[in-house]
């Protein structure tokens, strides 16, 4: 098939079409309102429900009460709209209910700006909501890429029964870059044998997250995390860039790590053996992948656009064995490939003092640049 020019939030839209969407519910934010735009148009035409509610909260809710029949459902959104679909969210795991969420995150905290962010990595990672669940977390860096974990983020949803994050930040949703997208996939119309559609003449059938009886909830969170530890060993997803022999590894996902691949590639030429890795699953997060380094890498850079979230699950990953730097930007800026390349200099001269916090040399050297923020 033929690539075409295709802006990101357009890509992913067309993508959960072409995926077997059935329904989408969601409100307009910026930098995520062109793939709610495009679906107003594109879903009614094909016969399908698209429901712009009042609010997220509205949105969520339709949502959890959609996915109950077992039919592809989706909504988007991004930062603080998603953080209003929280509560939403662990109903919906609890009730272990197969849904797609995708975030275009902005600058925060709070209402912030529109411009990209990696600020949410906790939000999507941790799980967001209250209680104990996990969600599957992919990040693309690239159209392409979002168009294809689109498709997979439907399956993934359906194998497992969990919720899938698309965690994309603003640049990514705006960029306009030459994607494949895929062929359509039929709708399927097999009820599963768990989901509700209003059928006479069979068991009932209750999905609720309401479980009264402790021994009830907790047995429930049991199967919860067996199913997470199902996804932890089989869905993670990484993409490696000259790790064969590299000496210092840079960490990096989504438009960071894209980032970051060009001062790589920039170090290269310079003679320094220096490789990328890059989740394309942060949640599970690749601590296997990251333990598989350790033993051949002198030093480890984290390059994120926030305050140093991923770098926690690096850190526990190295769990000490080996040193670890840090760089980000925050609010909605973005690193320059250059500021990336300094940085793996300033590792491969050893100049860093690795024994304090990785943000602690960070954020001094953040403050000399930019001023204490007072």
């Amino acid at each position: 098939m033929a690539r075409e020019l295709i802006k990101g939030n357009v890509a992913v839209a067309e993508a959960a079409v072409r995926a077997g969407l059935v329904s989408y519910f969601g409100y307009p934010i910026t930098p995520q309102t062109e793939l709610l735009e495009y679906l107003s148009a594109r879903m009614p035409e094909l016969g399908r429900a698209f429901v712009q509610a009042e609010s997220e909260l509205g949105a969520i809710n339709m949502v959890y009460g959609a996915a109950c029949t077992g039919r592809r459902t989706m909504t988007s959104s991004s930062s603080p709209g998603v953080s209003l679909m929280q509560e939403g969210l662990s109903y919906i795991a609890c009730t272990e209910l197969p849904v797609v969420v995708v975030n275009v995150v902005r600058g925060g905290p709070g209402l912030g700006n529109i411009a990209p962010s990696q600020g949410d990595y906790n939000q999507a990672t941790r799980g967001g909501g209250h209680g104990e669940y996990h969600q599957l977390v992919l990040a693309p860096s690239s159209v392409q890429e979002a168009v294809d974990l689109t498709t997979l983020a439907f399956d993934l949803a359906e194998k497992y029964r969990n919720i899938v994050m698309i965690l994309m930040d603003g640049s990514l949703g705006q960029m306009m870059e030459p994607a494949e997208l895929p062929p359509f996939q039929p709708i399927k119309t097999e009820v599963p044998d768990w989901a509700v559609n209003g059928e006479s003449g069979r068991e009932k059938r209750v999905l609720t997250s309401i479980n009264i009886d402790p021994p009830a909830q907790e047995r429930t969170n049991i199967r919860l995390m067996t199913r997470w530890q199902e996804i932890e060993a089989n869905e993670v997803r990484t993409k490696g860039y000259y790790l064969e022999d590299a000496e210092y590894v840079v960490v990096g996902y989504g438009t960071a790590g894209r980032i970051a691949l060009s001062a790589v590639r920039e170090a290269r030429e310079k003679g320094l053996k220096v490789g990328l890795l890059r989740p394309i699953t942060v949640a599970p997060f690749p601590v296997k992948k990251i333990e598989e380094l350790v033993p051949t890498t002198k030093a480890f850079l984290v390059v994120e656009m926030n305050n140093g979230q991923m770098l926690e699950d690096v850190r526990l990953a190295v769990l000490g064995r080996k040193p670890i730097a840090f760089y980000g930007r925050m609010g909605g800026m973005v690193p320059y490939p250059d500021d990336v390349l300094h940085e793996i200099e300033v590792l491969a001269s050893g100049e860093v003092n690795f024994d304090e916090h990785p943000r602690d040399r960070w954020l001094a050297q953040m403050r000399a640049e930019f001023g204490t923020g007072a």
